[in-house]
């Protein structure tokens, strides 16, 4: 028997419907417009809303997160920021570990499915919904597609359809209208939990955070439209006489109020209307509310505000570069907690039902995002360097893991440094050197020693062979360093260890040149 990833065993029928369709009271909900609870909202309101979610109620906490995203730009561009960070990183599927050739097969046909869905990006997205209101579900469409059970998309389930058990706050069922609610089918859903914080699923999400400064910010917007709509403007004062009738003090209340956009009216004889000064005031207090709540929003989603928002005075470019830090490891865990829900819910039940290696869900494929840097290349790759030159034994396959590199398969082609080949400089400054060394260990005796010096000093050693040597014996005798400079400067297409190499040599032969001439 198939079971799920829980245990909870499978019936193949589920597949052909989708569950929301067969349920008359879910379908009934999909139907039904959202509400707006943001119309009037106060703390009190706010805080009813919040009670509601924690009771059960998810529609509630899913129409003010809708309301929020649509009203308020800077939570919806700080939550695209970090929902569309996702998108950005190549994926695989690894079989487990010391996979048989089953396991490694089953794993690529996993991969070329994903490889080939169309709906696999948007479907990341989607997922992705849960960061602020705490989770996400998705309908999976399956089909029979050449003797392979395969999903073939999905459909995005608004949150207001669901509701969490009354014995258990962390299981989503679906609202049909019983106390218990309708289990999900197995293999039918993908339902992923974003914990942002830890907790029920009702305050999972970002959305009790995010709430409270919305709606300061609510309010802080409101009074500076008020503020801006009279500010510049003359306060009149009309003046009726006394025994003025109600139809004549109505009369002079619309002039009133009509003479400051229309600059004319008329009012009745032994009326009056004075200009006082125009109101005063500054817009500075509701701007640094407005600020504070965008700037914890900022800190809420991202982590930091100085990747979205600099204030002039404390934005340097070290303190940027922290924020964006704590950025990415935001971004990596959000990456995992994805990696997840699509072994669960997606890559577990393709397996199950077309694996040919599956034999439980012990031994499984996993899905992995690739988060290995260009940075992180070259931070590892001359540690290693050096330690494997100092002997410590390294397995090629954990560097391979580590790089998020793949194993070449057999006979496939693989890069190689070209061999380039030396400098006719670098060369001929060789042959000298082994000339020179030849020469001396062939001197046993004294005599053969004033022999060899005497060809050296009256040229009987091959005139390029000094010609090389003498210069840099030369800058030899002043600095090392100064001899290392001038074998740059005569040699730049030779690497580091070549350099070092011919360094080496040359005081070598230095040496051998003293002991000659000595």
């Amino acid at each position: 028997m198939i079971v799920d990833i829980h245990g909870n065993p499978f019936k193949a029928s589920t597949l052909k419907t989708q569950q929301t369709e067969d349920n008359a009271q879910v379908a009934m909900l999909l139907k039904q417009y959202a509400e707006h609870p943001t119309q009037g909202l106060n703390p009190a309101k706010l805080a009813s809303l919040l009670k509601e979610a924690e009771e059960g109620n998810l529609a509630a906490m899913a129409d003010l997160a809708k309301d929020i995203e649509d009203k308020d730009g800077h939570v919806t561009c700080e939550l695209g920021k970090r929902r569309r960070a996702v998108l950005g990183f190549e994926w695989r599927i690894k079989p487990p570990r010391n996979a048989t050739p089953e396991e490694k097969r089953d794993a690529d046909m996993l991969a070329e499915v994903l490889e080939d869905a169309t709906w696999f990006t948007d479907f990341l997205f989607d997922l992705t919904d849960a960061m602020l209101k705490g989770f996400s579900a998705n309908e999976l469409k399956w089909d029979y597609i050449e003797k392979q059970q395969l999903i073939t998309g999905y459909t995005f389930r608004d949150q207001n359809i669901f509701k969490t058990s009354p014995t258990d706050f962390n299981r989503i069922v679906l609202n049909d209208g019983k106390d218990e609610g309708e289990a999900l089918n197995p293999f039918g859903w993908a339902l992923h939990i974003h914990k942002s914080k830890s907790g029920y699923v009702h305050r999972a999400g970002l959305l009790s955070v995010l709430s409270w400064p919305f709606l300061f910010k609510n309010y802080s917007v409101r009074d500076l439209a008020e503020f801006l709509e009279i500010y510049g403007l003359p306060v009149r004062v009309g003046k009726y006489p006394s025994g003025a009738t109600d139809p004549e003090k109505a009369t002079l209340l619309r002039a009133v109020m009509a003479i400051g956009h229309n600059a004319g009216g008329i009012i009745p004889r032994g009326m009056e209307i004075d200009f006082q000064s125009a109101a005063n005031g500054q817009a500075d207090p509701f701007e640094s509310m407005i600020r504070w709540c965008e700037l914890t929003q900022s800190k809420t989603i991202l982590g930091g505000t100085l990747t979205t928002q600099a204030d002039g005075k404390t934005s340097t470019n070290a303190l940027g570069s922290v924020h964006q830090d704590v950025k990415e490891d935001i971004t990596l865990s959000d990456l995992n907690q994805l990696e997840q829900t699509i072994n669960r819910d997606v890559i577990y039940p393709m397996y199950a039902l077309n694996g040919k290696s599956y034999k439980g869900n012990r031994r499984l494929p996993r899905f992995e995002f690739d988060t290995s840097t260009s940075d992180e290349m070259r931070d590892l790759a001359y540690p290693l360097r050096s330690l494997v030159s100092l002997g410590m034994q390294i397995p090629k396959a954990w560097v391979h893991e580590r790089l998020n590199i793949p194993v070449p398969n057999e006979n496939e082609a693989v890069l190689e440094v070209p061999q380039e080949p030396m400098p006719s400089n670098t060369a001929a400054l060789n042959t000298a050197i082994a000339a020179l060394n030849t020469e001396y260990q062939s001197q046993s005796a004294q005599s053969e020693l004033d022999v060899a010096l005497n060809a050296l000093t009256n040229g009987d050693m091959r005139d390029e062979y000094k010609a090389t040597l003498k210069p840099l014996m030369d800058k030899l005798n002043q600095s090392e360093e100064l001899t290392a400079i001038e074998l740059a400067e005569l040699y730049p297409s030779i690497d580091q260890d070549q350099l070092t190499e011919l360094l080496t040599r040359l005081l070598f032969a230095s040496e051998i040149w003293g002991m000659i001439n000595e």
